[in-house]
């Protein structure tokens, strides 16, 4: 029996100067229930600034596109389909982790930047087992559904386990690449919601993405007058003074951490107790609820990522690595692949299932 293999294309990598590259991928054996994924778009994550001066690593971890090769023994998908993939992108399937539908904790499972180094979403070309790939809403362009995969996920996946109630009034801290996706999830979930950012220069926006409150801590130190909220979700690169932030919150309440972060958590432990708060910690979605993720954002039409689009090339990747360093995006950039285009690719699946 012969072995399906595939070249991944012109791919991006780090270099030592942390400077984005392009080079040439490597063949890549298609493993019987293996898809091959022709890249449209990828956006651009924080995490993919940690693997900048890795050399030998190809980028990028929010890829979507179109199906263009099948493995043998695939059952459940099918060229031509629009799909994407999650942050982890296989696991055992044994482990109680993974028996028990948590994939994202198996310790054997393949992790963007710990492992299968040789591919990734900034490239022609990508191969993912059928189970971990996700179809795509017709509803969500490509474009939209490439933050979803990793911000978007993150976002609705910590949602999702803290069982986030459409009658709780719900905090969001920060509004960025995470904190404008979660304010418009539990919005459309019929929450409250009540956002705190630094000034006031963010509120009409807030407004507009479905904040039903504006709070501008560095006009109201103290946060007097908040009523209490009953989750709270940080999404700030930093941790905030949760001193101040406890203050806020209700009895038997949750506080959702989306913060990557080196430094040690630090929370009042004598309120912690009196009202019995739960402090959750958040990774990726898991690839049910990632599934649920791109289910939910098909059905509200009115909650996408905000994007900006740029090239997939060096030029367009360091632009957007340097801007992104510097806080400039509102609030997700998106790569678009010079080589892959949607229509075409469809088409051409057309053409050969005839």
């Amino acid at each position: 029996m012969s072995t399906q293999t595939v070249n991944l294309g012109t791919v991006f990598r780090g270099s030592k100067e942390g400077k984005i590259v392009q080079g040439d991928g490597v063949d890549r054996t298609v493993e019987p229930t293996d898809v091959v994924i022709s890249i449209t778009h990828s956006g651009l994550c924080g995490t993919d600034l940690h693997y900048l001066k890795k050399p030998n690593m190809v980028l990028g971890h929010e890829g979507v596109g179109i199906i263009t090769e099948v493995g043998s023994q695939v059952k459940h998908r099918k060229v031509g389909e629009r799909v994407g993939y999650g942050y982890i992108r296989n696991s055992c399937g044994m482990c109680l982790d993974c028996l028990d539908g948590y994939d994202t904790s198996c310790k054997e499972g393949v992790a963007y930047g710990a492992a299968d180094l040789d591919q990734a979403s900034f490239a022609d070309r990508i191969v993912i087992p059928e189970s971990f790939v996700h179809v795509i809403p017709d509803s969500i362009s490509l474009a939209d559904a490439a933050p979803l995969q990793c911000a978007g996920a993150t976002v609705f996946g910590a949602i999702f386990e803290a069982e986030v109630s459409s009658f709780d009034r719900v905090g969001v801290i920060g509004i960025g690449g995470l904190g404008h996706l979660a304010i418009q999830v539990v919005a459309a979930m019929g929450c409250d919601v009540v956002v705190f950012s630094g000034t006031k220069s963010k509120e009409e926006e807030a407004r507009k993405l479905g904040a039903s409150e504006f709070h501008a801590v560095k006009e109201n130190p103290e946060l007097k007058g908040v009523k209490p909220v009953d989750v709270l979700i940080v999404s700030t690169s930093g941790h905030p003074d949760y001193d101040l932030y406890f203050r806020t919150l209700s009895r038997r309440s949750k506080v959702i951490s989306l913060t990557v972060s080196q430094d040690k958590l630090a929370v009042p432990n004598m309120a912690l107790l009196a009202k019995q708060v739960r402090v959750q910690g958040s990774y990726v979605a898991r690839r049910a609820v990632h599934r649920r993720m791109l289910d939910f954002f098909g059905s509200h039409p009115k909650a996408r990522p905000m994007i900006e689009l740029l090239p997939m090339t060096p030029e367009g990747l360091n632009k957007a690595v340097e801007r992104l360093e510097k806080g400039d995006v509102r609030y997700r950039f998106v790569l678009e692949s010079q080589t892959n285009k949607e229509d075409e690719l469809v088409q051409k699946a057309k053409s050969s299932q005839k």
